[in-house]
């Protein structure tokens, strides 16, 4: 069952580096995209919210750790990426996709798990929207899933990735946009991640991700009552593995609730 809330709706209804960058580092051409073109039949993927699995790629090399800017967009909107420093090519990390919320950019939605990236041995990769916040929310999809198409097939052909462990995760309308590429990529994301989310746009769902979310009772931006706790009833009821946890608070990722996450996976979400 398909669940659409626009997030203006919500709103009315309550009263939101190191040295050198990934692009550069990976001998990029136009835009720092990869050799080939993506096709016609990619682009209307892209239109639909689905993400193509990047090829499975041979890892050569010592790539870059820390901090990395992604150097895709030619502006300054584009992202980061953040390799731990403990990364081997030799053992594939779990990606989390991390997805900031309106307004917001990956420079801002990194801090919620940075910290805890070295000891769980994560690659994150924190893109910017194209806009203000994410393509669906402003209409339909489009540009942001063919950037953060070309930003993981960048990733997979750089570093090692651990297929069994692929995150989308977010925060507000990232939250929002993660629960809605995870549930339609399904066949691509394992888990998604979902602090405060929105709403879940429809679309035709693939596979079966195991979902975490969290909500502040005390949310006057997106209350609880019109968003997580009827997403987690449909998601229950569509057949979905939901760990879901409320919160005393507002609009917020509090501490503590990004570790939960974390154990979460780590225990076989």
């Amino acid at each position: 069952m398909a669940l659409l809330f626009h997030r203006r709706t919500v709103l009315r209804l309550a009263a939101a580096g190191l040295v050198a960058g990934l692009g550069a580092a990976c001998g990029a051409g136009s835009a720092g995209r990869l050799d080939r073109e993506t096709p016609t039949s990619r682009r209307r993927l892209h239109a639909s919210g689905r993400l193509d699995a990047p090829p499975r790629a041979e890892v050569a090399g010592d790539p870059h750790r820390g901090l990395l800017p992604l150097q895709l967009s030619g502006s300054n909107r584009d992202g980061l990426l953040y390799v731990p420093a403990a990364y081997s090519p030799g053992s594939p990390a779990p990606l989390v996709l991390t997805l900031h919320g309106a307004g917001g950019s990956g420079h801002r939605s990194l801090p919620r798990l940075q910290p805890l990236a070295d000891a769980a041995g994560l690659l994150l990769l924190a893109p910017d929207s194209r806009d203000r916040t994410w393509d669906v929310v402003l209409g339909g999809f489009g540009p942001d899933v063919e950037f953060l198409q070309r930003a993981l097939d960048l990733v997979f052909a750089r570093y090692a990735v651990d297929r069994r462990r692929l995150v989308a995760e977010g925060f507000s309308d990232g939250a929002s946009y993660a629960l809605t590429l995870g549930l339609l990529n399904g066949d691509l994301f394992t888990h998604v991640i979902a602090f405060s989310p929105g709403f879940v746009a429809p679309g035709r769902r693939r596979g079966k991700p195991r979902v975490f979310m969290s909500h502040g009772v005390h949310d006057q931006v997106l209350p609880v009552d019109l968003c997580s706790r009827r997403i987690v009833r449909d998601l229950r009821g569509d057949g979905y593995h939901v760990s879901y946890t409320e919160f005393d608070g507002g609009h917020a990722v509090p501490p503590g609730i990004p570790e939960a996450a974390l154990d979460w996976i780590a225990g076989g979400g």
